[in-house]
């Protein structure tokens, strides 16, 4: 039976040192559109490429200014070198913050070209915004709220009792102490600054501005925004402030998910393979719990090896051999290739 697949495209917190390096370094259709990406930065790009290939510990990747583009160059190469590898796009895209750009720029609401220009605006946009942060909560949104003290904020609602929030350092500290002591288990992400929340309203200004000169189109793909929780619309899609806004306001990842999975928006079919792009595994994690997964409707992915081990191609060979299963077509050679890049 066929089903549906969607491309999970994560976000800042999901960095990891070397995050698919190791198909960097033995599939070609992944590394030609990293390298693209990397030159069109400049010299920018060959120092992040240092950094991303520097072995853990690296510290360097909690800078958002580092990790952002690498996250975008990372979501961006997978989804290219999988529809390469497979003979078929994603049938929905889904990206967390910075990877709903990854997203945009596969479904082609800008171009390759200035996918460059887009990260270098929002690194522009961010520089000098440091002071704040974000923690994960292992609450419902509805428990976190009422415990929250002024300037920290809801950034994202990443599953049923998954929640993260954002805002100036001595306001999450003090927001921290009070979920702690009420139970909730409290975990710092790895960010300096305070995505999603208002306390970069002002970048988000000086972001629409610089994105003003780049063409942005309707998107030839389909992408269920995270920003709104539904389908993107060609409005949205070409217009800057929509791109821009995403810094300030939060991420409703879990909403836009549980929407595919339950079946909405667009019918009942729930027949759902879920690419997970992210390397540890996060995007996946919520919808493991969900009915259309236990009862095997669905299929969970993942793209790249994950925290407790494993190698790169290997993991890619076995998702291009699930997609194959399931009716998606795939190059008749790619899982001997990843057999012979293991081996190597």
């Amino acid at each position: 039976m066929s089903r549906r697949t969607v491309l999970l495209l994560p976000g800042q917190g999901a960095q990891r040192e070397r995050m698919a390096a190791g198909l960097y370094e033995a599939v070609p259709e992944f590394a030609a559109p990293m390298d693209s990406f990397l030159a069109a930065l400049g010299p920018e790009g060959a120092r992040l490429r240092e950094e991303w290939l520097r072995p853990a510990p690296n510290p360097s990747l909690d800078d958002a200014l580092v990790s952002q583009p690498l996250l975008f160059g990372v979501g961006y190469a997978l989804g290219r070198c999988v529809t390469a590898l497979s003979g078929h796009a994603p049938d929905v895209l889904l990206g967390h913050s910075v990877g709903e750009l990854a997203a945009a720029a596969l479904a082609g609401v800008f171009s390759p070209e200035d996918a460059a220009q887009v990260m270098a605006a929002r690194r522009t946009a961010l520089a000098g915004r440091t002071g704040g942060g974000m923690v994960a909560v292992g609450a419902a949104v509805a428990d976190v709220e009422p415990l929250l003290t002024p300037g920290a904020a809801v950034a994202a609602v990443n599953g049923p009792r998954q929640t993260v929030l954002a805002g100036p350092s001595d306001a999450l500290a003090r927001t921290s102490e009070r979920l702690a002591a009420a139970g909730m288990v409290v975990r710092a992400l790895r960010s300096g600054h305070a995505f999603h929340s208002p306390s970069l309203a002002g970048a988000a200004e000086t972001y629409a501005r610089a994105l003003s000169p780049v063409p942005l189109r309707a998107p030839e793909g389909v992408l269920l925004s995270t920003r709104t929780a539904r389908w993107l619309r060609a409005e949205e899609a070409t217009d800057p402030a929509f791109w821009a806004g995403q810094l300030a306001l939060p991420v409703l990842y879990w909403p836009a998910l549980r929407a595919l999975l339950d079946g909405t928006p667009d019918g009942p079919d729930t027949r759902l393979v879920l690419l997970d792009a992210s390397p540890d595994r996060s995007l996946t994690a919520p919808a493991r719990r969900h009915p259309s997964v236990r009862s095997g409707a669905s299929v969970v992915v993942p793209l790249l090896a994950g925290p407790a081990g494993g190698d790169d191609p290997g993991t890619l060979g076995e998702a291009l051999d699930v997609l194959a299963s399931h009716r998606v077509r795939t190059s008749p050679h790619v899982r001997t290739r990843a057999a012979q890049a293991t081996a190597s």
